[in-house]
């Protein structure tokens, strides 16, 4: 049996499994990684895969290929990672340092591309052609296929959908220089950044880390707001509305039959009710499958992407 290994590199872990070529996961190991730059992150790669290797090994044979998912920007065709952002930004020839370390091939991909793959390859690309893959999580992002093609665009930068106004002024300046991006109100940064700014008008029972490396609890936030805490409730609310305005725009841009959701933020089903209902009819009209939540495992789903990005499908 053909197997792939896949690597799921995201901002605070590194997930490293063995999948077969229906998308299961055979085998896996979580790693921590931290706050790196890109050559940092290529010491942790090397000593996790390492560890991997020595620790849990094959399911049989050796694998016939490998894929990486990365935060950042990823030039694919060449196998260069670009850079993380634009503060680490060190493009290093990724695929050919761990094809002359493991004599694996290697492909490698940005995170949310490798997520729309497993999208286009295992869950919803199997009815769609047309569809967008927006991952809501520690950011936001969206994958977009048109025609059964993925768009990547000429810096390989299509997709940064979190940096764009949507219409939900708080008053939060983002890191790309505008203000009020839908990641700074949405993600998992966007709700915490949202709670400490508004925090300062409105009442809550929600705790908030006085530690500025710790982050609010966004289940948390979920459940106070249906309990009415003011705070939370506000924060639900600019939230829902802004991924919800996201849609509508994206809708408008590649005309999709499908528009799927993932990521953490998510994942329970309590946003993706809040959004369904601020929802424009009229806009949503031909989205003739809906505003999904993925079927994919959401905990997985990068891991299932860097899979694919291995068969390169």
């Amino acid at each position: 049996m053909d197997t792939y290994l896949a690597l799921d590199m995201g901002g605070t872990k590194l997930l490293i499994g063995e999948l077969d070529k229906r998308g299961n996961i055979l085998k896996y190991k979580k790693y921590d990684s931290g706050y790196f730059n890109q050559q940092a992150a290529l010491t942790i790669i090397k000593e996790s895969l390492d560890d991997y290797i020595n620790t849990v090994g094959w399911t049989k044979n050796k694998p016939i290929a490998m894929g990486v998912g990365l935060i950042g920007r990823v030039d694919p065709v060449q196998g260069i990672w670009l850079q993380i952002d634009p503060s680490r930004s060190q493009p290093i020839p990724l695929a050919k340092e761990l094809v002359d370390l493991y004599g694996i091939p290697c492909q490698i991909d940005n995170d949310v591309k490798s997520a729309t793959r497993a999208e286009r390859h295992f869950g919803f690309g199997q009815i769609s052609k047309n569809f967008i893959y927006i991952n809501i999580g520690t950011g936001i992002a969206a994958g977009f296929v048109v025609n059964g093609r993925q768009i990547r665009g000429s810096h390989f930068n299509a997709g940064e959908v979190g940096h764009t106004q949507v219409g939900v002024n708080v008053g939060i300046r983002c890191g790309c220089g505008r203000m009020d991006c839908v990641e700074r109100i949405a993600s998992g940064i966007g709700f915490d950044q949202c709670a400490r700014f508004l925090n300062q008008q409105m009442e809550t029972k929600l705790h908030i880390p006085t530690d500025s490396g710790e982050r609010i609890l966004v289940n948390e936030v979920f459940a106070l707001s249906q309990k009415g805490d003011p705070l939370c409730v506000q924060l639900v609310e600019n939230a829902s509305q802004a991924l919800a305005n996201l849609i509508m725009n994206l809708v408008r841009v590649s005309d999709p039959d499908t528009v799927v959701l993932g990521g953490g933020i998510v994942s329970d089903g309590y946003m993706h009710s809040q959004i369904l209902e601020k929802l424009n009819p009229t806009t949503i009209r031909f989205v003739s499958n809906g505003v999904v939540l993925t079927k994919l495992n959401p905990d997985f789903i990068g891991l299932m992407g860097a899979g694919a990005v291995a068969m390169n499908v």
